[in-house]
C-alpha cells in the first residue's frame, strides 16, 4: 500500500481535514469516516470537493436514494470498483434494498452488459424511435 493510499484518522487530520470529516458525521448520522474520505484526506482540497459532490449528487431529488444507491452499484460493477460495490451495497441495504432487489439487481447489470457489447460490437444503428 503507498503511503498515499494509508487513511488519516480523526486524531492525527489536519483542522481542515476534521472540519470535513464533522460534515460527513453530522450529514450521516454517525460517528464513523469510511476508508474513502480517509484516504482522499491526503489532499484536503479533493477531499472538500469529493464530499460536496457526494453530499449534492446523493442528496433526495427527482430520484430517491435507494434508486441512486442501486445506480452507483451498478456502475461500481461495470467498472469493477471492489469497494464502492461494498459500500454502496452497504446503503442500499440501510435504504431497504432486499437479497430479492440486489439478485435482481445483478441480474439487469449483467444483461446490459451483455447486450451493450452485442450492439457495440454489431455497431448497430439507433432506431429512429429512439432519438
Amino acid at each position: 500500500m503507498s503511503a498515499a493510499a494509508i487513511p488519516i484518522e480523526y486524531a492525527d487530520a489536519s483542522r481542515e481535514v476534521r472540519a470535513v470529516y464533522d460534515d460527513i458525521m453530522a450529514t450521516r448520522k454517525t460517528d464513523w469516516i469510511n476508508n474513502f474520505w480517509k484516504v482522499l484526506a491526503h489532499d484536503p482540497a479533493t477531499l472538500r470537493r469529493m464530499w460536496a459532490n457526494v453530499k449534492e449528487v446523493m442528496a433526495p431529488g427527482a430520484l430517491d436514494p435507494m434508486t441512486k444507491e442501486l445506480i452507483y452499484i451498478a456502475v461500481s460493477v461495470t467498472n469493477g470498483c471492489r469497494y464502492c460495490i461494498a459500500s454502496h451495497g452497504a446503503g442500499a441495504t440501510a435504504k431497504g434494498m432486499t437479497p430479492a432487489q440486489h439478485a435482481e439487481l445483478l441480474a439487469v447489470i449483467g444483461l446490459a452488459n451483455e447486450t451493450n457489447r452485442f450492439a457495440v460490437a454489431l455497431d448497430m444503428p439507433i432506431d429512429e424511435r429512439f432519438r
